[in-house]
């Protein structure tokens, strides 16, 4: 027997959340007492399930809250979650630093019991154990309470950096009254900025700083000087170069620098890159910096003529002579139209949300064989979202999950997957299901015209679905190794760049593509057109990412106590190695960099990059027997997707491939040269 534990998002209210959380932590601490004042041996039962059981609670009361404060965003709500974030903090420091705890776990682990689990369960104990003594088991007292005190602090500017990202975001807007102003913009894009305007009761367009209005203003506006106060208002947001200096996440960036420093020497580690690296398949800070540089030594000088091809066509073609940041997207569509016959917006009309949606679920259904059915009537945080359900072929509901695809305010920037549940089984027999949230911030319809995605959307969608697949094919049992919990995180994004791959294939293409007013497949010329895109400036695009990669990690490798580096001087530092395209010295990338300072990327961003080395590599294996393979999509998914966290990624590459990784495809699929 399966169940779907799915929250009730209407009954949730702000007021309620103190009391809500108050009373789970006391119902946790006393499951906690009763579990330690078992003077039985330890075993899987007694020790591990309870606490499980624990975990689950906080899974189902606990993250529906950190959910909206994502998605649905206000003032009140957001006061409430801060106010139990440091005491739900305290109680996880409480659990980790239990050394009643940790004795009844080492116990387990060294009884003959032990040696009678399955891979899972010992894999549970195995990392229960590392985290207990990433939680500073083995410090003295007066140590572990700086370590409580330096880890509430950190829940607390690291919620605080992503809601001044919100609110500076949310801030700045421009009211355009004359159209000439927006000049080069398609009319879906017009359209979203007059219904920006209409929310506000205004006439004309609103230009916000909400990406679908972004993108729109720099890939499509004529006007130089609207491109370059967007990209200013953009570039400069929560910090101490914007207008509105209200949201400045400078201080939070320094402390937050600081406090992960001592955390990590607190430790017995060097710095917070090593801290990071405790959990993931990399081994040391040195395998890290050295891919980096590696893959940006290849990529630079490929990336340096990508830009010099630019700055011609721009000065020739655009009378634009000296190629400014808020010029390169821009001045690249155009390039992009002249040599390859192609710009996102011609693709749009191609891609319809439903048809894309239908595409990716028959591809699902043909590789995975899981069909995906819309559910009515379950409880939703706005009127867009949508829930399915997953069914095998033995006609189970097997998963689901929840499809919140638009921008709109009050909604947090940028996509993901998160947790709704984990697959478990009950103690007493019953399974409960997995679902997952996976939140987008596409372009919304626009009046009564159904939406259309960007081919770059698409790929988005396709990514975040992986993630959920990865979350919701699972067939682990054990709450911490079920689905994406406890896989490294620098393998973590396998799936989800593996499923990118399927958007540019004919095969993947003709499944998500029709047009919306003919219906008519993508022809062969945008198709060869769109291939050829591919590798159209992903040297720089590369760059960029080795520009992200690189300086979280040197921010936190080499992070200095007693005379800690300057951001910029950081960020110049990577730059002056592996970026081509150097912005005005205004421009604060980091300030807005949630994926560091609020998300869970901190010295980890380079995970992209490795895990697409895995990623292009594994999908290389569709490209040698077929790209729809149902064959090679059941073996992706019973070795990679179903084994959860339960064992070592590269183990499981090594078992879907037959050998180890190797760069070729990545580099292939990025058109440089190997």
């Amino acid at each position: 027997m399966t169940n779907m534990q799915l929250p009730d998002f209407n009954a949730l209210q702000a007021k309620d959340i103190e009391p809500t959380i108050n009373q789970l932590l006391a119902d946790s601490r006393a499951a906690l007492a009763q579990i330690l004042s078992n003077q039985q041996t330890p075993t899987w039962q007694n020790l591990v399930q309870p606490l499980e059981q624990i975990d689950l609670q906080f899974e189902r009361i606990w993250g529906p809250i950190g959910h909206l404060d994502s998605v649905r965003n206000s003032d009140e709500w957001h006061a409430a979650y801060d106010a139990c974030l440091a005491k739900v903090t305290e109680y996880r420091t409480e659990v980790g630093q239990n050394a009643a705890l940790v004795a009844k776990f080492k116990a387990l682990a060294n009884s003959a019991e032990f040696a009678q689990l399955n891979l899972a369960q010992k894999k549970v104990i195995e990392n229960a154990l590392r985290d207990f003594r990433l939680s500073g088991i083995d410090l003295a007292p007066a140590e572990q309470a700086e370590y409580k005190r330096i880890s509430q602090r950190l829940s607390q500017l690291t919620s605080q950096f992503g809601n001044q990202v919100l609110k500076a975001t949310q801030a700045w807007s421009k009211h355009i009254s004359d159209k000439k102003d927006l000049a080069g913009l398609p009319e879906s894009a017009l359209g979203l900025l007059a219904q920006y305007a209409q929310q506000k009761q205004l006439d004309g367009w609103r230009v916000t700083l909400d990406f679908p209005s972004y993108l729109a203003v720099m890939t499509h506006a004529n006007n130089r000087a609207l491109r370059e106060e967007v990209y200013r208002a953009y570039a400069t947001r929560a910090s101490d170069q914007a207008d509105n200096k209200d949201f400045d996440n400078s201080a939070n960036i320094a402390e937050i620098r600081q406090l992960r420093h001592e955390l990590a020497t607190l430790l017995g580690f060097n710095n917070y890159a090593e801290r990071s690296l405790a959990t993931k398949m990399v081994e040391s800070t040195e395998q890290v910096v050295g891919f980096l540089r590696d893959l940006g030594r290849k990529a630079k000088p490929q990336a340096e003529r990508e830009l010099q091809t630019l700055r011609e066509f721009a000065a020739k073609e655009l009378a634009i002579t000296d190629l400014q940041p808020w010029d390169v997207t821009y001045a690249g569509e155009k390039l992009q139209l002249k040599t390859l016959s192609l710009s996102q917006e011609q693709l749009k009309p191609y891609f319809p949300v439903e048809t894309v949606l239908k595409g990716l679920f028959d591809l699902v259904e043909t590789l995975f064989g899981v069909k995906t059915v819309q559910t009515l009537g379950v409880s939703v945080w706005h009127d867009d979202v949508r829930f399915y359900q997953l069914i095998n072929e033995q006609n189970q509901v097997i998963a689901g999950f929840y499809l919140d695809l638009y921008a709109r305010e009050n909604k947090r920037g940028g996509a993901w997957m998160d947790v709704v549940n984990s697959r478990w089984r009950h103690p007493d027999g019953s399974l409960q299901a997995p679902v997952a949230y996976l939140v987008c911030n596409f372009t919304p319809p626009v009046g009564d015209k159904p939406a259309c995605l960007t081919h770059d959307e698409v790929t988005t969608l396709f990514h975040e679905f992986g993630h959920g697949l990865h979350h919701m094919l699972t067939e682990m049992e054990h709450l911490e190794v079920s689905g994406i919990n406890g896989v490294p995180w620098d393998a973590v994004e396998l799936p989800s760049q593996f499923m990118e791959n399927f958007c540019w294939e004919r095969e993947g293409l003709d499944l998500i593509s029709a047009h919306i007013d003919s219906g008519e497949p993508l022809p062969n010329e945008l198709f060869e057109s769109l291939k050829q895109s591919r590798h159209f400036q992903t040297a720089m695009m590369l760059a960029r990412q080795l520009e992200f990669s690189l300086f979280d990690f040197l921010l936190h490798a080499e992070y200095n106590p007693q005379q800690p580096q300057d951001l910029q001087a950081v960020i110049q530092q990577v730059r002056a190695e592996v970026a081509v395209i150097q912005p005005p010295s205004y421009q604060r990338f980091a300030h807005s960099f949630s994926h560091i300072f609020s998300g869970g990327y901190a010295a980890g961003y380079f995970s992209y990059k490795w895990a697409e080395v895995l990623s292009a590599d594994a999908f290389g294996l569709f490209e040698e027997t077929g790209v729809l393979n149902p064959e090679t999509g059941h073996k992706f998914k019973n070795i990679i997707l179903a084994a959860g966290g339960s064992i070592d990624p590269m183990l499981l590459f090594k078992a879907f491939r037959g050998r180890e990784p190797q760069i070729d495809a990545l580099l292939r699929h990025s058109g440089i040269a190997s």
